[in-house]
């Protein structure tokens, strides 16, 4: 995904007028009309880690670009976005446009793999049981077995790899009298966008833990998959890396998804009145 251009000499009112964020707190904004939190990954740790202490459910959805623009053309997926807890910014290109587009100088990237491993850490510093739920049955004994080597007071309360589910899987009052009985403050979904939404929406209604999607983080923590380089990462390509290893089922993803951003961008960018 190429870099959102940038105008350096001049700044919007709003940002002008706009208070310092609070760096250990979350900001409601949207983008394209697509709900999203703005913060630090420090803000977005400590808000997840105080939701699962309160044992009262919600829905983390962890937002790139591509959950971004299938939420604009998917009335559901928007509406689960809608009444999240929280909608983190996975994705630079997202980053780059709330600050550009919003002088929103609090958003930075908060990358669904690095959240995920941040708080294991957080929650095996203060003894709160964790949950995974998705992968493969491989994928899932080396995820736990990497986070006990890096985590060793980590206490994994459960991890289920699922049957193949469908597109939009229903509620299963088996498995979340399952996951509640665990103790888990925090539930991790690995289903991949937009089916772990959809499995969350499902459940998130009788569950206790706070549910997170994070789709990929499961694949990479448990080395299945492979990381992209830090300084493509950090420079939005992240994108290319994952099509560069699998072509074939990421190609039309990447281009209509990309595609549309960089539309939706330069739209807001053209706007009259916008600066």
């Amino acid at each position: 995904m190429p870099r959102m251009p940038v105008r350096r000499n001049r700044l919007t009112s709003n940002a002008l007028s706009m208070p310092q964020p609070d760096p250990l707190s979350m900001t409601e904004t949207s983008l394209f009309g697509v709900r999203l939190h703005a913060g630090t990954m420090a803000a977005a740790l400590t808000s997840i880690l105080d939701a699962g202490r309160e044992n009262a459910g919600g829905i983390v959805c962890v937002a790139n670009v591509d959950m971004l623009t299938r939420a604009k053309s998917t009335p559901r997926l928007l509406g689960i976005m809608a009444k999240a807890r929280f909608v983190v910014t996975d994705g630079m290109p997202l980053v780059w446009a709330l600050r550009r587009l919003q002088g929103r100088a609090d958003a930075e990237r908060v990358r669904g793999p690095s959240l995920m491993l941040a708080l294991c850490e957080g929650a095996a510093v203060e003894g709160m049981p964790v949950f995974f739920y998705g992968g493969m049955p491989d994928e899932i004994n080396l995820l736990q077995r990497n986070l006990l080597t890096r985590f060793p007071g980590l206490k994994i309360a459960g991890a289920l790899s699922p049957p193949m589910l469908p597109a939009e899987p229903p509620f299963d009052p088996s498995l979340a009298q399952q996951i509640n009985a665990s103790g888990a403050g925090l539930l991790f979904v690995g289903l991949g966008c937009p089916k772990q939404e959809y499995w969350m929406d499902a459940h998130q209604a009788s569950l206790k833990p706070i549910s997170l999607g994070v789709g990929l983080a499961f694949a990479l923590v448990a080395g299945t998959k492979t990381q992209a380089p830090a300084w493509m990462s950090n420079n939005g390509l992240e994108w290319l890396y994952r099509l560069c290893q699998e072509p074939g089922r990421l190609w039309k993803r990447y281009l209509l998804g990309n595609s549309l951003f960089i539309w939706y961008a330069v739209r807001d960018l053209l706007r009259p009145g916008k600066h």
